[in-house]
């Protein structure tokens, strides 16, 4: 039976090195990793999803939790025969990385987690995600879109990257992206998940990220048994797409470790 999720699936075929599963943030969509996508699939299978709600998978009205985003990679990677992986999760993509550790960590061959922490919501900010849920719900995303770009990316980003994130966010369902912000705003503490990953990781931030600052994301890094920390200058929120050749200079690094360890 086909997966539910729509998504890129890209690669030499047969080789030794661990395929990437590429998880996106909120409110984006899988085109959020196209030059990790262009610089990786060469030489290993990559595989970004559209996790649901956003792009052109399904949207699921009300609240969809971390743990359902969980079993739906689970799903794709079954259909694609996919046992072991990297996975990569940027923000709220990160957070869902560590779901799929919780659930299916002996999976995880290795762990990327940019600009995202394993802190559970405050009473505060499940207040706030829920009030801008139901803000979306009424108004749409591109009042919201406009207001937050210039944290998403720096306010001196390309202007390219610049439209394609403001094109990612306001092709967005406001359903969907109502949905996974009440199920984000009910998340677990992560923090004893990732103490227990046996498996090597590599935690990246944009050195002038607001939503996950610096310290927040050493404090990331402390947590995990064995891991490495980036800090990405010239770059926001999204390192990935800010400043993609220092972030796949850093992956591949991260890469190559793993693969060795295969």
């Amino acid at each position: 039976m086909p997966p539910s999720l729509a998504y890129t699936d890209k690669g030499p075929g047969t080789t030794h090195r661990t395929p990437l599963l590429l998880l996106h943030g909120h409110p984006f969509d899988r085109t959020m990793w196209d030059p990790q996508v262009a610089r990786f699939s060469a030489e290993r299978r990559v595989i970004a999803p559209d996790l649901r709600g956003y792009g052109a998978s399904p949207v699921t009205p009300g609240t969809v939790p971390f743990a359902r985003h969980a079993d739906d990679l689970a799903e794709l990677l079954d259909f694609l025969g996919v046992d072991a992986f990297v996975a990569v999760g940027l923000s709220m993509g990160g957070q869902i990385a560590m779901e799929c550790c919780a659930r299916f960590g002996d999976r995880v061959r290795g762990l990327v987690l940019a600009d995202t922490f394993a802190t559970p919501e405050t009473p505060e900010g499940k207040r706030g995600r829920r009030a801008m849920a139901d803000r979306l719900l009424a108004e749409g995303m591109r009042g919201y879109a406009d207001e937050v770009l210039e944290r998403m990316v720096a306010p001196y980003a390309d202007a390219r990257v610049k439209a394609h994130v403001h094109g990612m966010m306001t092709a967005t369902s406001p359903e969907g992206a109502a949905a996974s912000l009440r199920g984000r705003a009910e998340r677990p503490d992560y923090r004893p998940v990732l103490a227990r990953v046996s498996a090597p990781a590599l935690v990246l931030v944009g050195a002038d990220d607001t939503y996950t600052p610096v310290p927040d994301t050493e404090a990331l890094h402390a947590v995990l048994p064995d891991s490495a920390l980036e800090v990405v200058e010239g770059a926001a929120h999204l390192p990935n797409l800010e400043r993609p050749e220092e972030f796949n200079r850093a992956l591949a690094a991260f890469l190559t470790r793993v693969d060795g360890a295969a």
